[in-house]
């Protein structure tokens, strides 16, 4: 996680201080980190990761569900009558004072990334996605994006992930991400995580080994509320990384306990608030 941690430094030493939609900045624009996949999981190892979060999101995702309640299931395998005091990454969004007028249902987060993925404007993305590297895997069209201008006000948060493109060679699956909006501390590990673990389940889907995700920052930036936490970050060593398990099931039947990290060994935790 070099890579990371020098695209970290970058822009603590080098962005600009400004004051952006949501709270004093340091930010730069337009950067890119390569991960080799085969060398192991991206998992950010000078904090640690917050493992089940990233791959209880992913697969409320990949279900196209808007219910922020449903990821609540997901992230705790339970009935959600269970679960009323429990919160997820997305609850601030859900309950934003911002988006009350327009939430249709508690937990109600619009038309985020999701549902975007399985009906783009009637188009499921993840079906054809996979289709299309099954049957033609050396097209320039294998393309996911979440970013859809006719419902981004039906949205509690527009895409920050917003579009990526795949891409096979000698049997491997690759993919590049575009995010336009990059919370450095928090969001950036958690994102590098989740479109890695994503390759790797279209990859077992497609009967793919897989490659390289490849990934393009456009507004990169850390949170004055998160100096205090990047200062200590840059100042450590990054380890080895981990090992990703898992046994291929089709991708609706996948919980969250079926994805284990192997000999993860971060240093420790650091918390800081989320910003939305």
């Amino acid at each position: 996680m070099k890579n990371y941690l020098d695209a970290l430094k970058y822009c603590y030493k080098n962005g600009a201080f400004v004051k952006s939609r949501a709270g004093n900045v340091k930010k730069a624009f337009g950067y890119q980190m390569r991960y080799n996949l085969e060398d192991g999981f991206p998992a950010v190892t000078t904090k640690k990761l917050a493992w089940k979060a990233v791959v209880s999101e992913l697969l409320w995702f990949l279900e196209g569900s808007n219910d922020e309640r449903r990821l609540v299931e997901i992230l705790y395998d339970d009935k959600r009558e269970n679960l009323d005091d429990k919160k997820t990454i997305w609850t601030q969004n859900a309950e934003a004072d911002y988006w009350k007028d327009k939430s249709k249902f508690i937990g109600d987060v619009g038309k985020i990334y999701g549902v975007q993925w399985r009906n783009f404007n009637g188009v499921d993305q993840i079906h054809e996605l996979i289709e299309g590297l099954k049957k033609n895997p050396n097209s320039r069209r294998h393309i996911l994006t979440a970013w859809n201008p006719s419902e981004i006000n039906e949205m509690s948060l527009p895409p920050c992930h917003a579009f990526s493109q795949f891409f096979v060679s000698i049997k491997k699956l690759s993919c590049q991400l575009y995010q336009r909006s990059c919370d450095m501390f928090l969001g950036v590990p958690f994102n590098i995580a989740s479109y890695s673990l994503l390759i790797h389940i279209i990859a077992a889907e497609c009967k793919l080994g897989v490659g390289d995700f490849v990934h393009s920052l456009g507004d990169f930036h850390i949170y004055e509320e998160h100096f205090d936490q990047v200062k200590i970050q840059i100042k450590r060593k990054p380890k080895q990384l981990p090992k990703l398990e898992f046994l291929q099931k089709k991708i609706s039947d996948y919980k969250t306990a079926d994805f284990e990290l192997h000999n993860y060994d971060p240093h420790p935790k650091l918390v800081a608030p989320m910003n939305i």
